[in-house]
């Protein structure tokens, strides 16, 4: 998956592709005949029927997945492209779907959402669970409580909230009642805060007292009162009582959560809105210039995380899906509360962080509650690798039936850890990549039908024309880099840039002609696979040849001396660019002269000598965001002039940016 945007991306050159991947995994004996998607030939129609029209096809499948108080008559309008709209003359309410139309079923007593909390007492993790019928109450009781300090249809409310219950059951209030809700990651620093809402013009954040991460209270009520001043707009703040710190009170403006919900009636009717109203509106860093708030409406999302969770996590009754996003990311919106609530699924949240207490807390919580599919990124496995598989062997994880990665590309070596040490060898491994702008997953395996190759997301799900083209917009032939496109609109699409229509067009649609350009290279094999290269901004061009930054970073973690690699760009008056790699070493394992020539000539051997770094440099860590993004943009910062300058209010943990700035002394 690729979150950041594709403002700089340059497209005037191709891409060469050096690394190769042979091994293959067919699905586990018996996992297709019981998966939702186990026919291949009828996959396979699928295709191609949505191939032929897909506007038609996707008309189907909101039919199908979507419960609409008026139903439209219209798909796909491309009148005012490529501001696309879907389903426009269509209304509904995301929450009805989500959870009205289950607890008029026996699912009104399935649990929905599980939630777990970072600290472990005596008597162990605290823990609540809340059924369909219990969630719902939770939400109408909310909306009275919003619609009591004035927010309504089409007001923007920002969050800065713990991974708590109370995050979910907001968001879904706000769907509710037709607020447009701005999650910013409660990490961010209170200026990132303050942009994000005088940039949407929030009139409300709701908030709490303080979260627990990694055995610590963060005080986010602090953050977001220093965030308010400078912020005209904001009329309400909203403070749920979390961890029970001091904290500073505005009258008049503060509200407690538990005060806005008491005495309220669980029943609140979903406000029926127009298809293409604003559900959403979702910051995302740009390589240049403000972050960009993208916006998702109400039913071409729906439509799309609902099948999309379907399809790809092979999502049933009896699953527990846990997915460890945050709900300041896309992720969380789509895949830990959205996409499961609309299908009628098992979501389970964790607040914390997953080494709190120990290093094994995320196997501890999945032998507990008996997870069945887990869902989390390549940056977290490649540390679960770092350290060490006997936290791993400590835990029963037996009732995994399916795995999935997000948020960038994951290397074939930490592929094949976590398929043997977390799945046991009878997983499926689903791939996935897409984007904050897309909403939901674009290429990815589906279970039970496909082949799995290590390192590729597989391919295009059915309904999502993909091509790998030239700078002119042709398509490129097998095994030839080029840059990832989409030709045909989904419903699922960002419909925008809030407030810059301008940026919206020139950062996606400029670039290739009738064309959806998401900033990525890629290229696709002989049997249809999509191979993700990374972002173009982060290509290496050395002697005129340009190489994909993704494709080194495996081979380096390719070799059982590294458990994480980040490579990067600096000018070189010879070459043009140098390859610099920041690379973490395997525990126990000495980081020196001699290993950085070993790992040389193994680049060399995996993928040629034109991709040996011209320079290693050894860290215990490399930057990466709170989401687990590898920051690579301040890595060439620091391979260039050995300083950092840009934004680092996203990172997880600045000390790895001091400790590499020391090293480089």
């Amino acid at each position: 998956m690729s979150h950041a945007s594709n403002d700089s991306a340059s497209v005037r050159e191709d891409i060469e592709s050096l690394l190769q991947e042979g091994r293959t995994f067919a699905p586990p004996a018996g996992f297709g005949a019981k998966s939702i998607l186990g026919d291949v030939a009828e996959v396979a129609a699928m295709r191609a029927a949505a191939e032929a029209d897909p506007e038609a096809w996707w008309s189907q499948v909101a039919r199908e997945d979507v419960r609409w108080m008026k139903p439209f008559t219209r798909g796909l309008d491309q009148a005012r492209a490529p501001f696309f709209t879907w389903f426009e003359d269509g209304t509904l309410n995301l929450t009805d779907n989500c959870l009205d139309r289950h607890c008029e079923t026996w699912r009104a007593n399935k649990a929905a959402i599980i939630w777990e909390g970072e600290p472990v007492g005596t008597g162990g993790p605290e823990i609540r669970t809340l059924t369909y019928a219990q969630l719902r109450y939770e939400v109408n009781r909310f909306c009275h409580g919003l619609t009591k300090i004035g927010v309504g249809k089409g007001d923007r409310v920002a969050f800065y909230m713990p991974m708590v219950p109370e995050a979910a059951i907001a968001m879904l209030a706000c769907a509710r009642i037709g607020a447009i809700h701005s999650i910013v990651f409660a990490g961010f620093s209170a200026e990132s805060l303050r942009d994000r809402i005088n940039d949407s013009e929030c009139k409300c954040v709701i908030t709490a007292d303080g979260g627990w991460r990694k055995g610590k209270v963060l005080a986010l009520k602090k953050v977001v009162d220093e965030a308010c001043v400078g912020a005209p707009s904001i009329e309400s703040v909203v403070v749920l009582r979390r961890t029970e710190n001091d904290v500073a009170w505005t009258e008049g403006r503060d509200h407690w959560w538990h005060d806005m919900v008491d005495g309220q009636l669980g029943e609140f009717a979903p406000v029926e809105l127009p298809a293409e109203h604003p559900l959403f509106i979702l910051y995302t860093s740009g390589t240049t210039g403000k972050p960009k708030g993208v916006v998702h409406t109400t039913g071409g999302y729906t439509t799309y995380v609902s099948r999309t969770t379907k399809w790809v996590f092979d999502l049933q009754e009896h699953d527990v899906y846990w997915c460890t996003a945050d709900i300041g990311w896309i992720t969380g919106h789509s895949y830990v509360v959205y996409g499961v609530l609309s299908n009628g699924g098992t979501t389970l949240m964790y607040e914390g962080a997953p080494a709190a207490p120990d290093f094994d807390r995320f196997w501890d919580i999945i032998e507990r509650h008996k997870v069945t599919i887990f869902y989390t990124a390549p940056t977290a496995i490649r540390t679960f690798i770092r350290w060490g598989d006997e936290h791993v062997e400590k835990h029963d994880l037996s009732s995994l039936r399916l795995l999935g990665t997000v948020g960038e590309p994951i290397n074939p070596a930490a592929w094949i850890w976590y398929h043997k040490v977390i799945g046991g060898g009878r997983c499926p491994i689903v791939d996935t990549w897409w984007q904050t702008e897309t909403g939901g997953i674009m290429i990815s395996a589906l279970p039970g039908v496909q082949t799995c190759v290590p390192g590729s997301a597989t391919r295009p799900l059915p309904g999502i024309l993909a091509d790998i083209v030239d700078h002119e917009g042709n398509s490129q032939p097998d095994n030839t880099g080029g840059l990832l496109v989409i030709r045909h609109p989904w419903p699922g699409m960002t419909r925008g840039v809030w407030g810059d229509p301008d940026r919206f067009v020139q950062t996606y649609w400029s670039k290739i002609d009738g064309c959806y350009f998401p900033g990525d290279g890629a290229r696709r094999d002989e049997k249809g696979n999509f191979w993700i290269m990374g972002r173009v901004d982060d290509v290496v061009n050395i002697s005129g040849h340009r190489l994909g930054t993704m494709e080194v970073e495996s081979a380096l973690v390719s070799h059982d001396t590294v458990a994480e690699a980040a490579v990067v760009a600096r000018p070189d008056p010879i070459t043009g660019q140098a390859i610099v790699a920041f690379v973490t070493p395997q525990k126990g394992i000495d980081a020196n002269d001699a290993l950085a020539k070993i790992l040389c000539g193994h680049v060399a051997k995996e993928i040629g000598k034109l991709a040996v770094p011209a320079e290693i440099r050894f860290a215990a860590a490399v930057p990466k965001t709170r989401s687990g993004k590898i920051m690579r943009r301040l890595l060439r910062e620091l391979a260039t002039s050995g300083t950092v300058t840009g934004d680092t209010t996203t990172l997880e943990d600045y000390g790895v940016i001091e400790s590499l700035r020391e090293g480089d002394e």
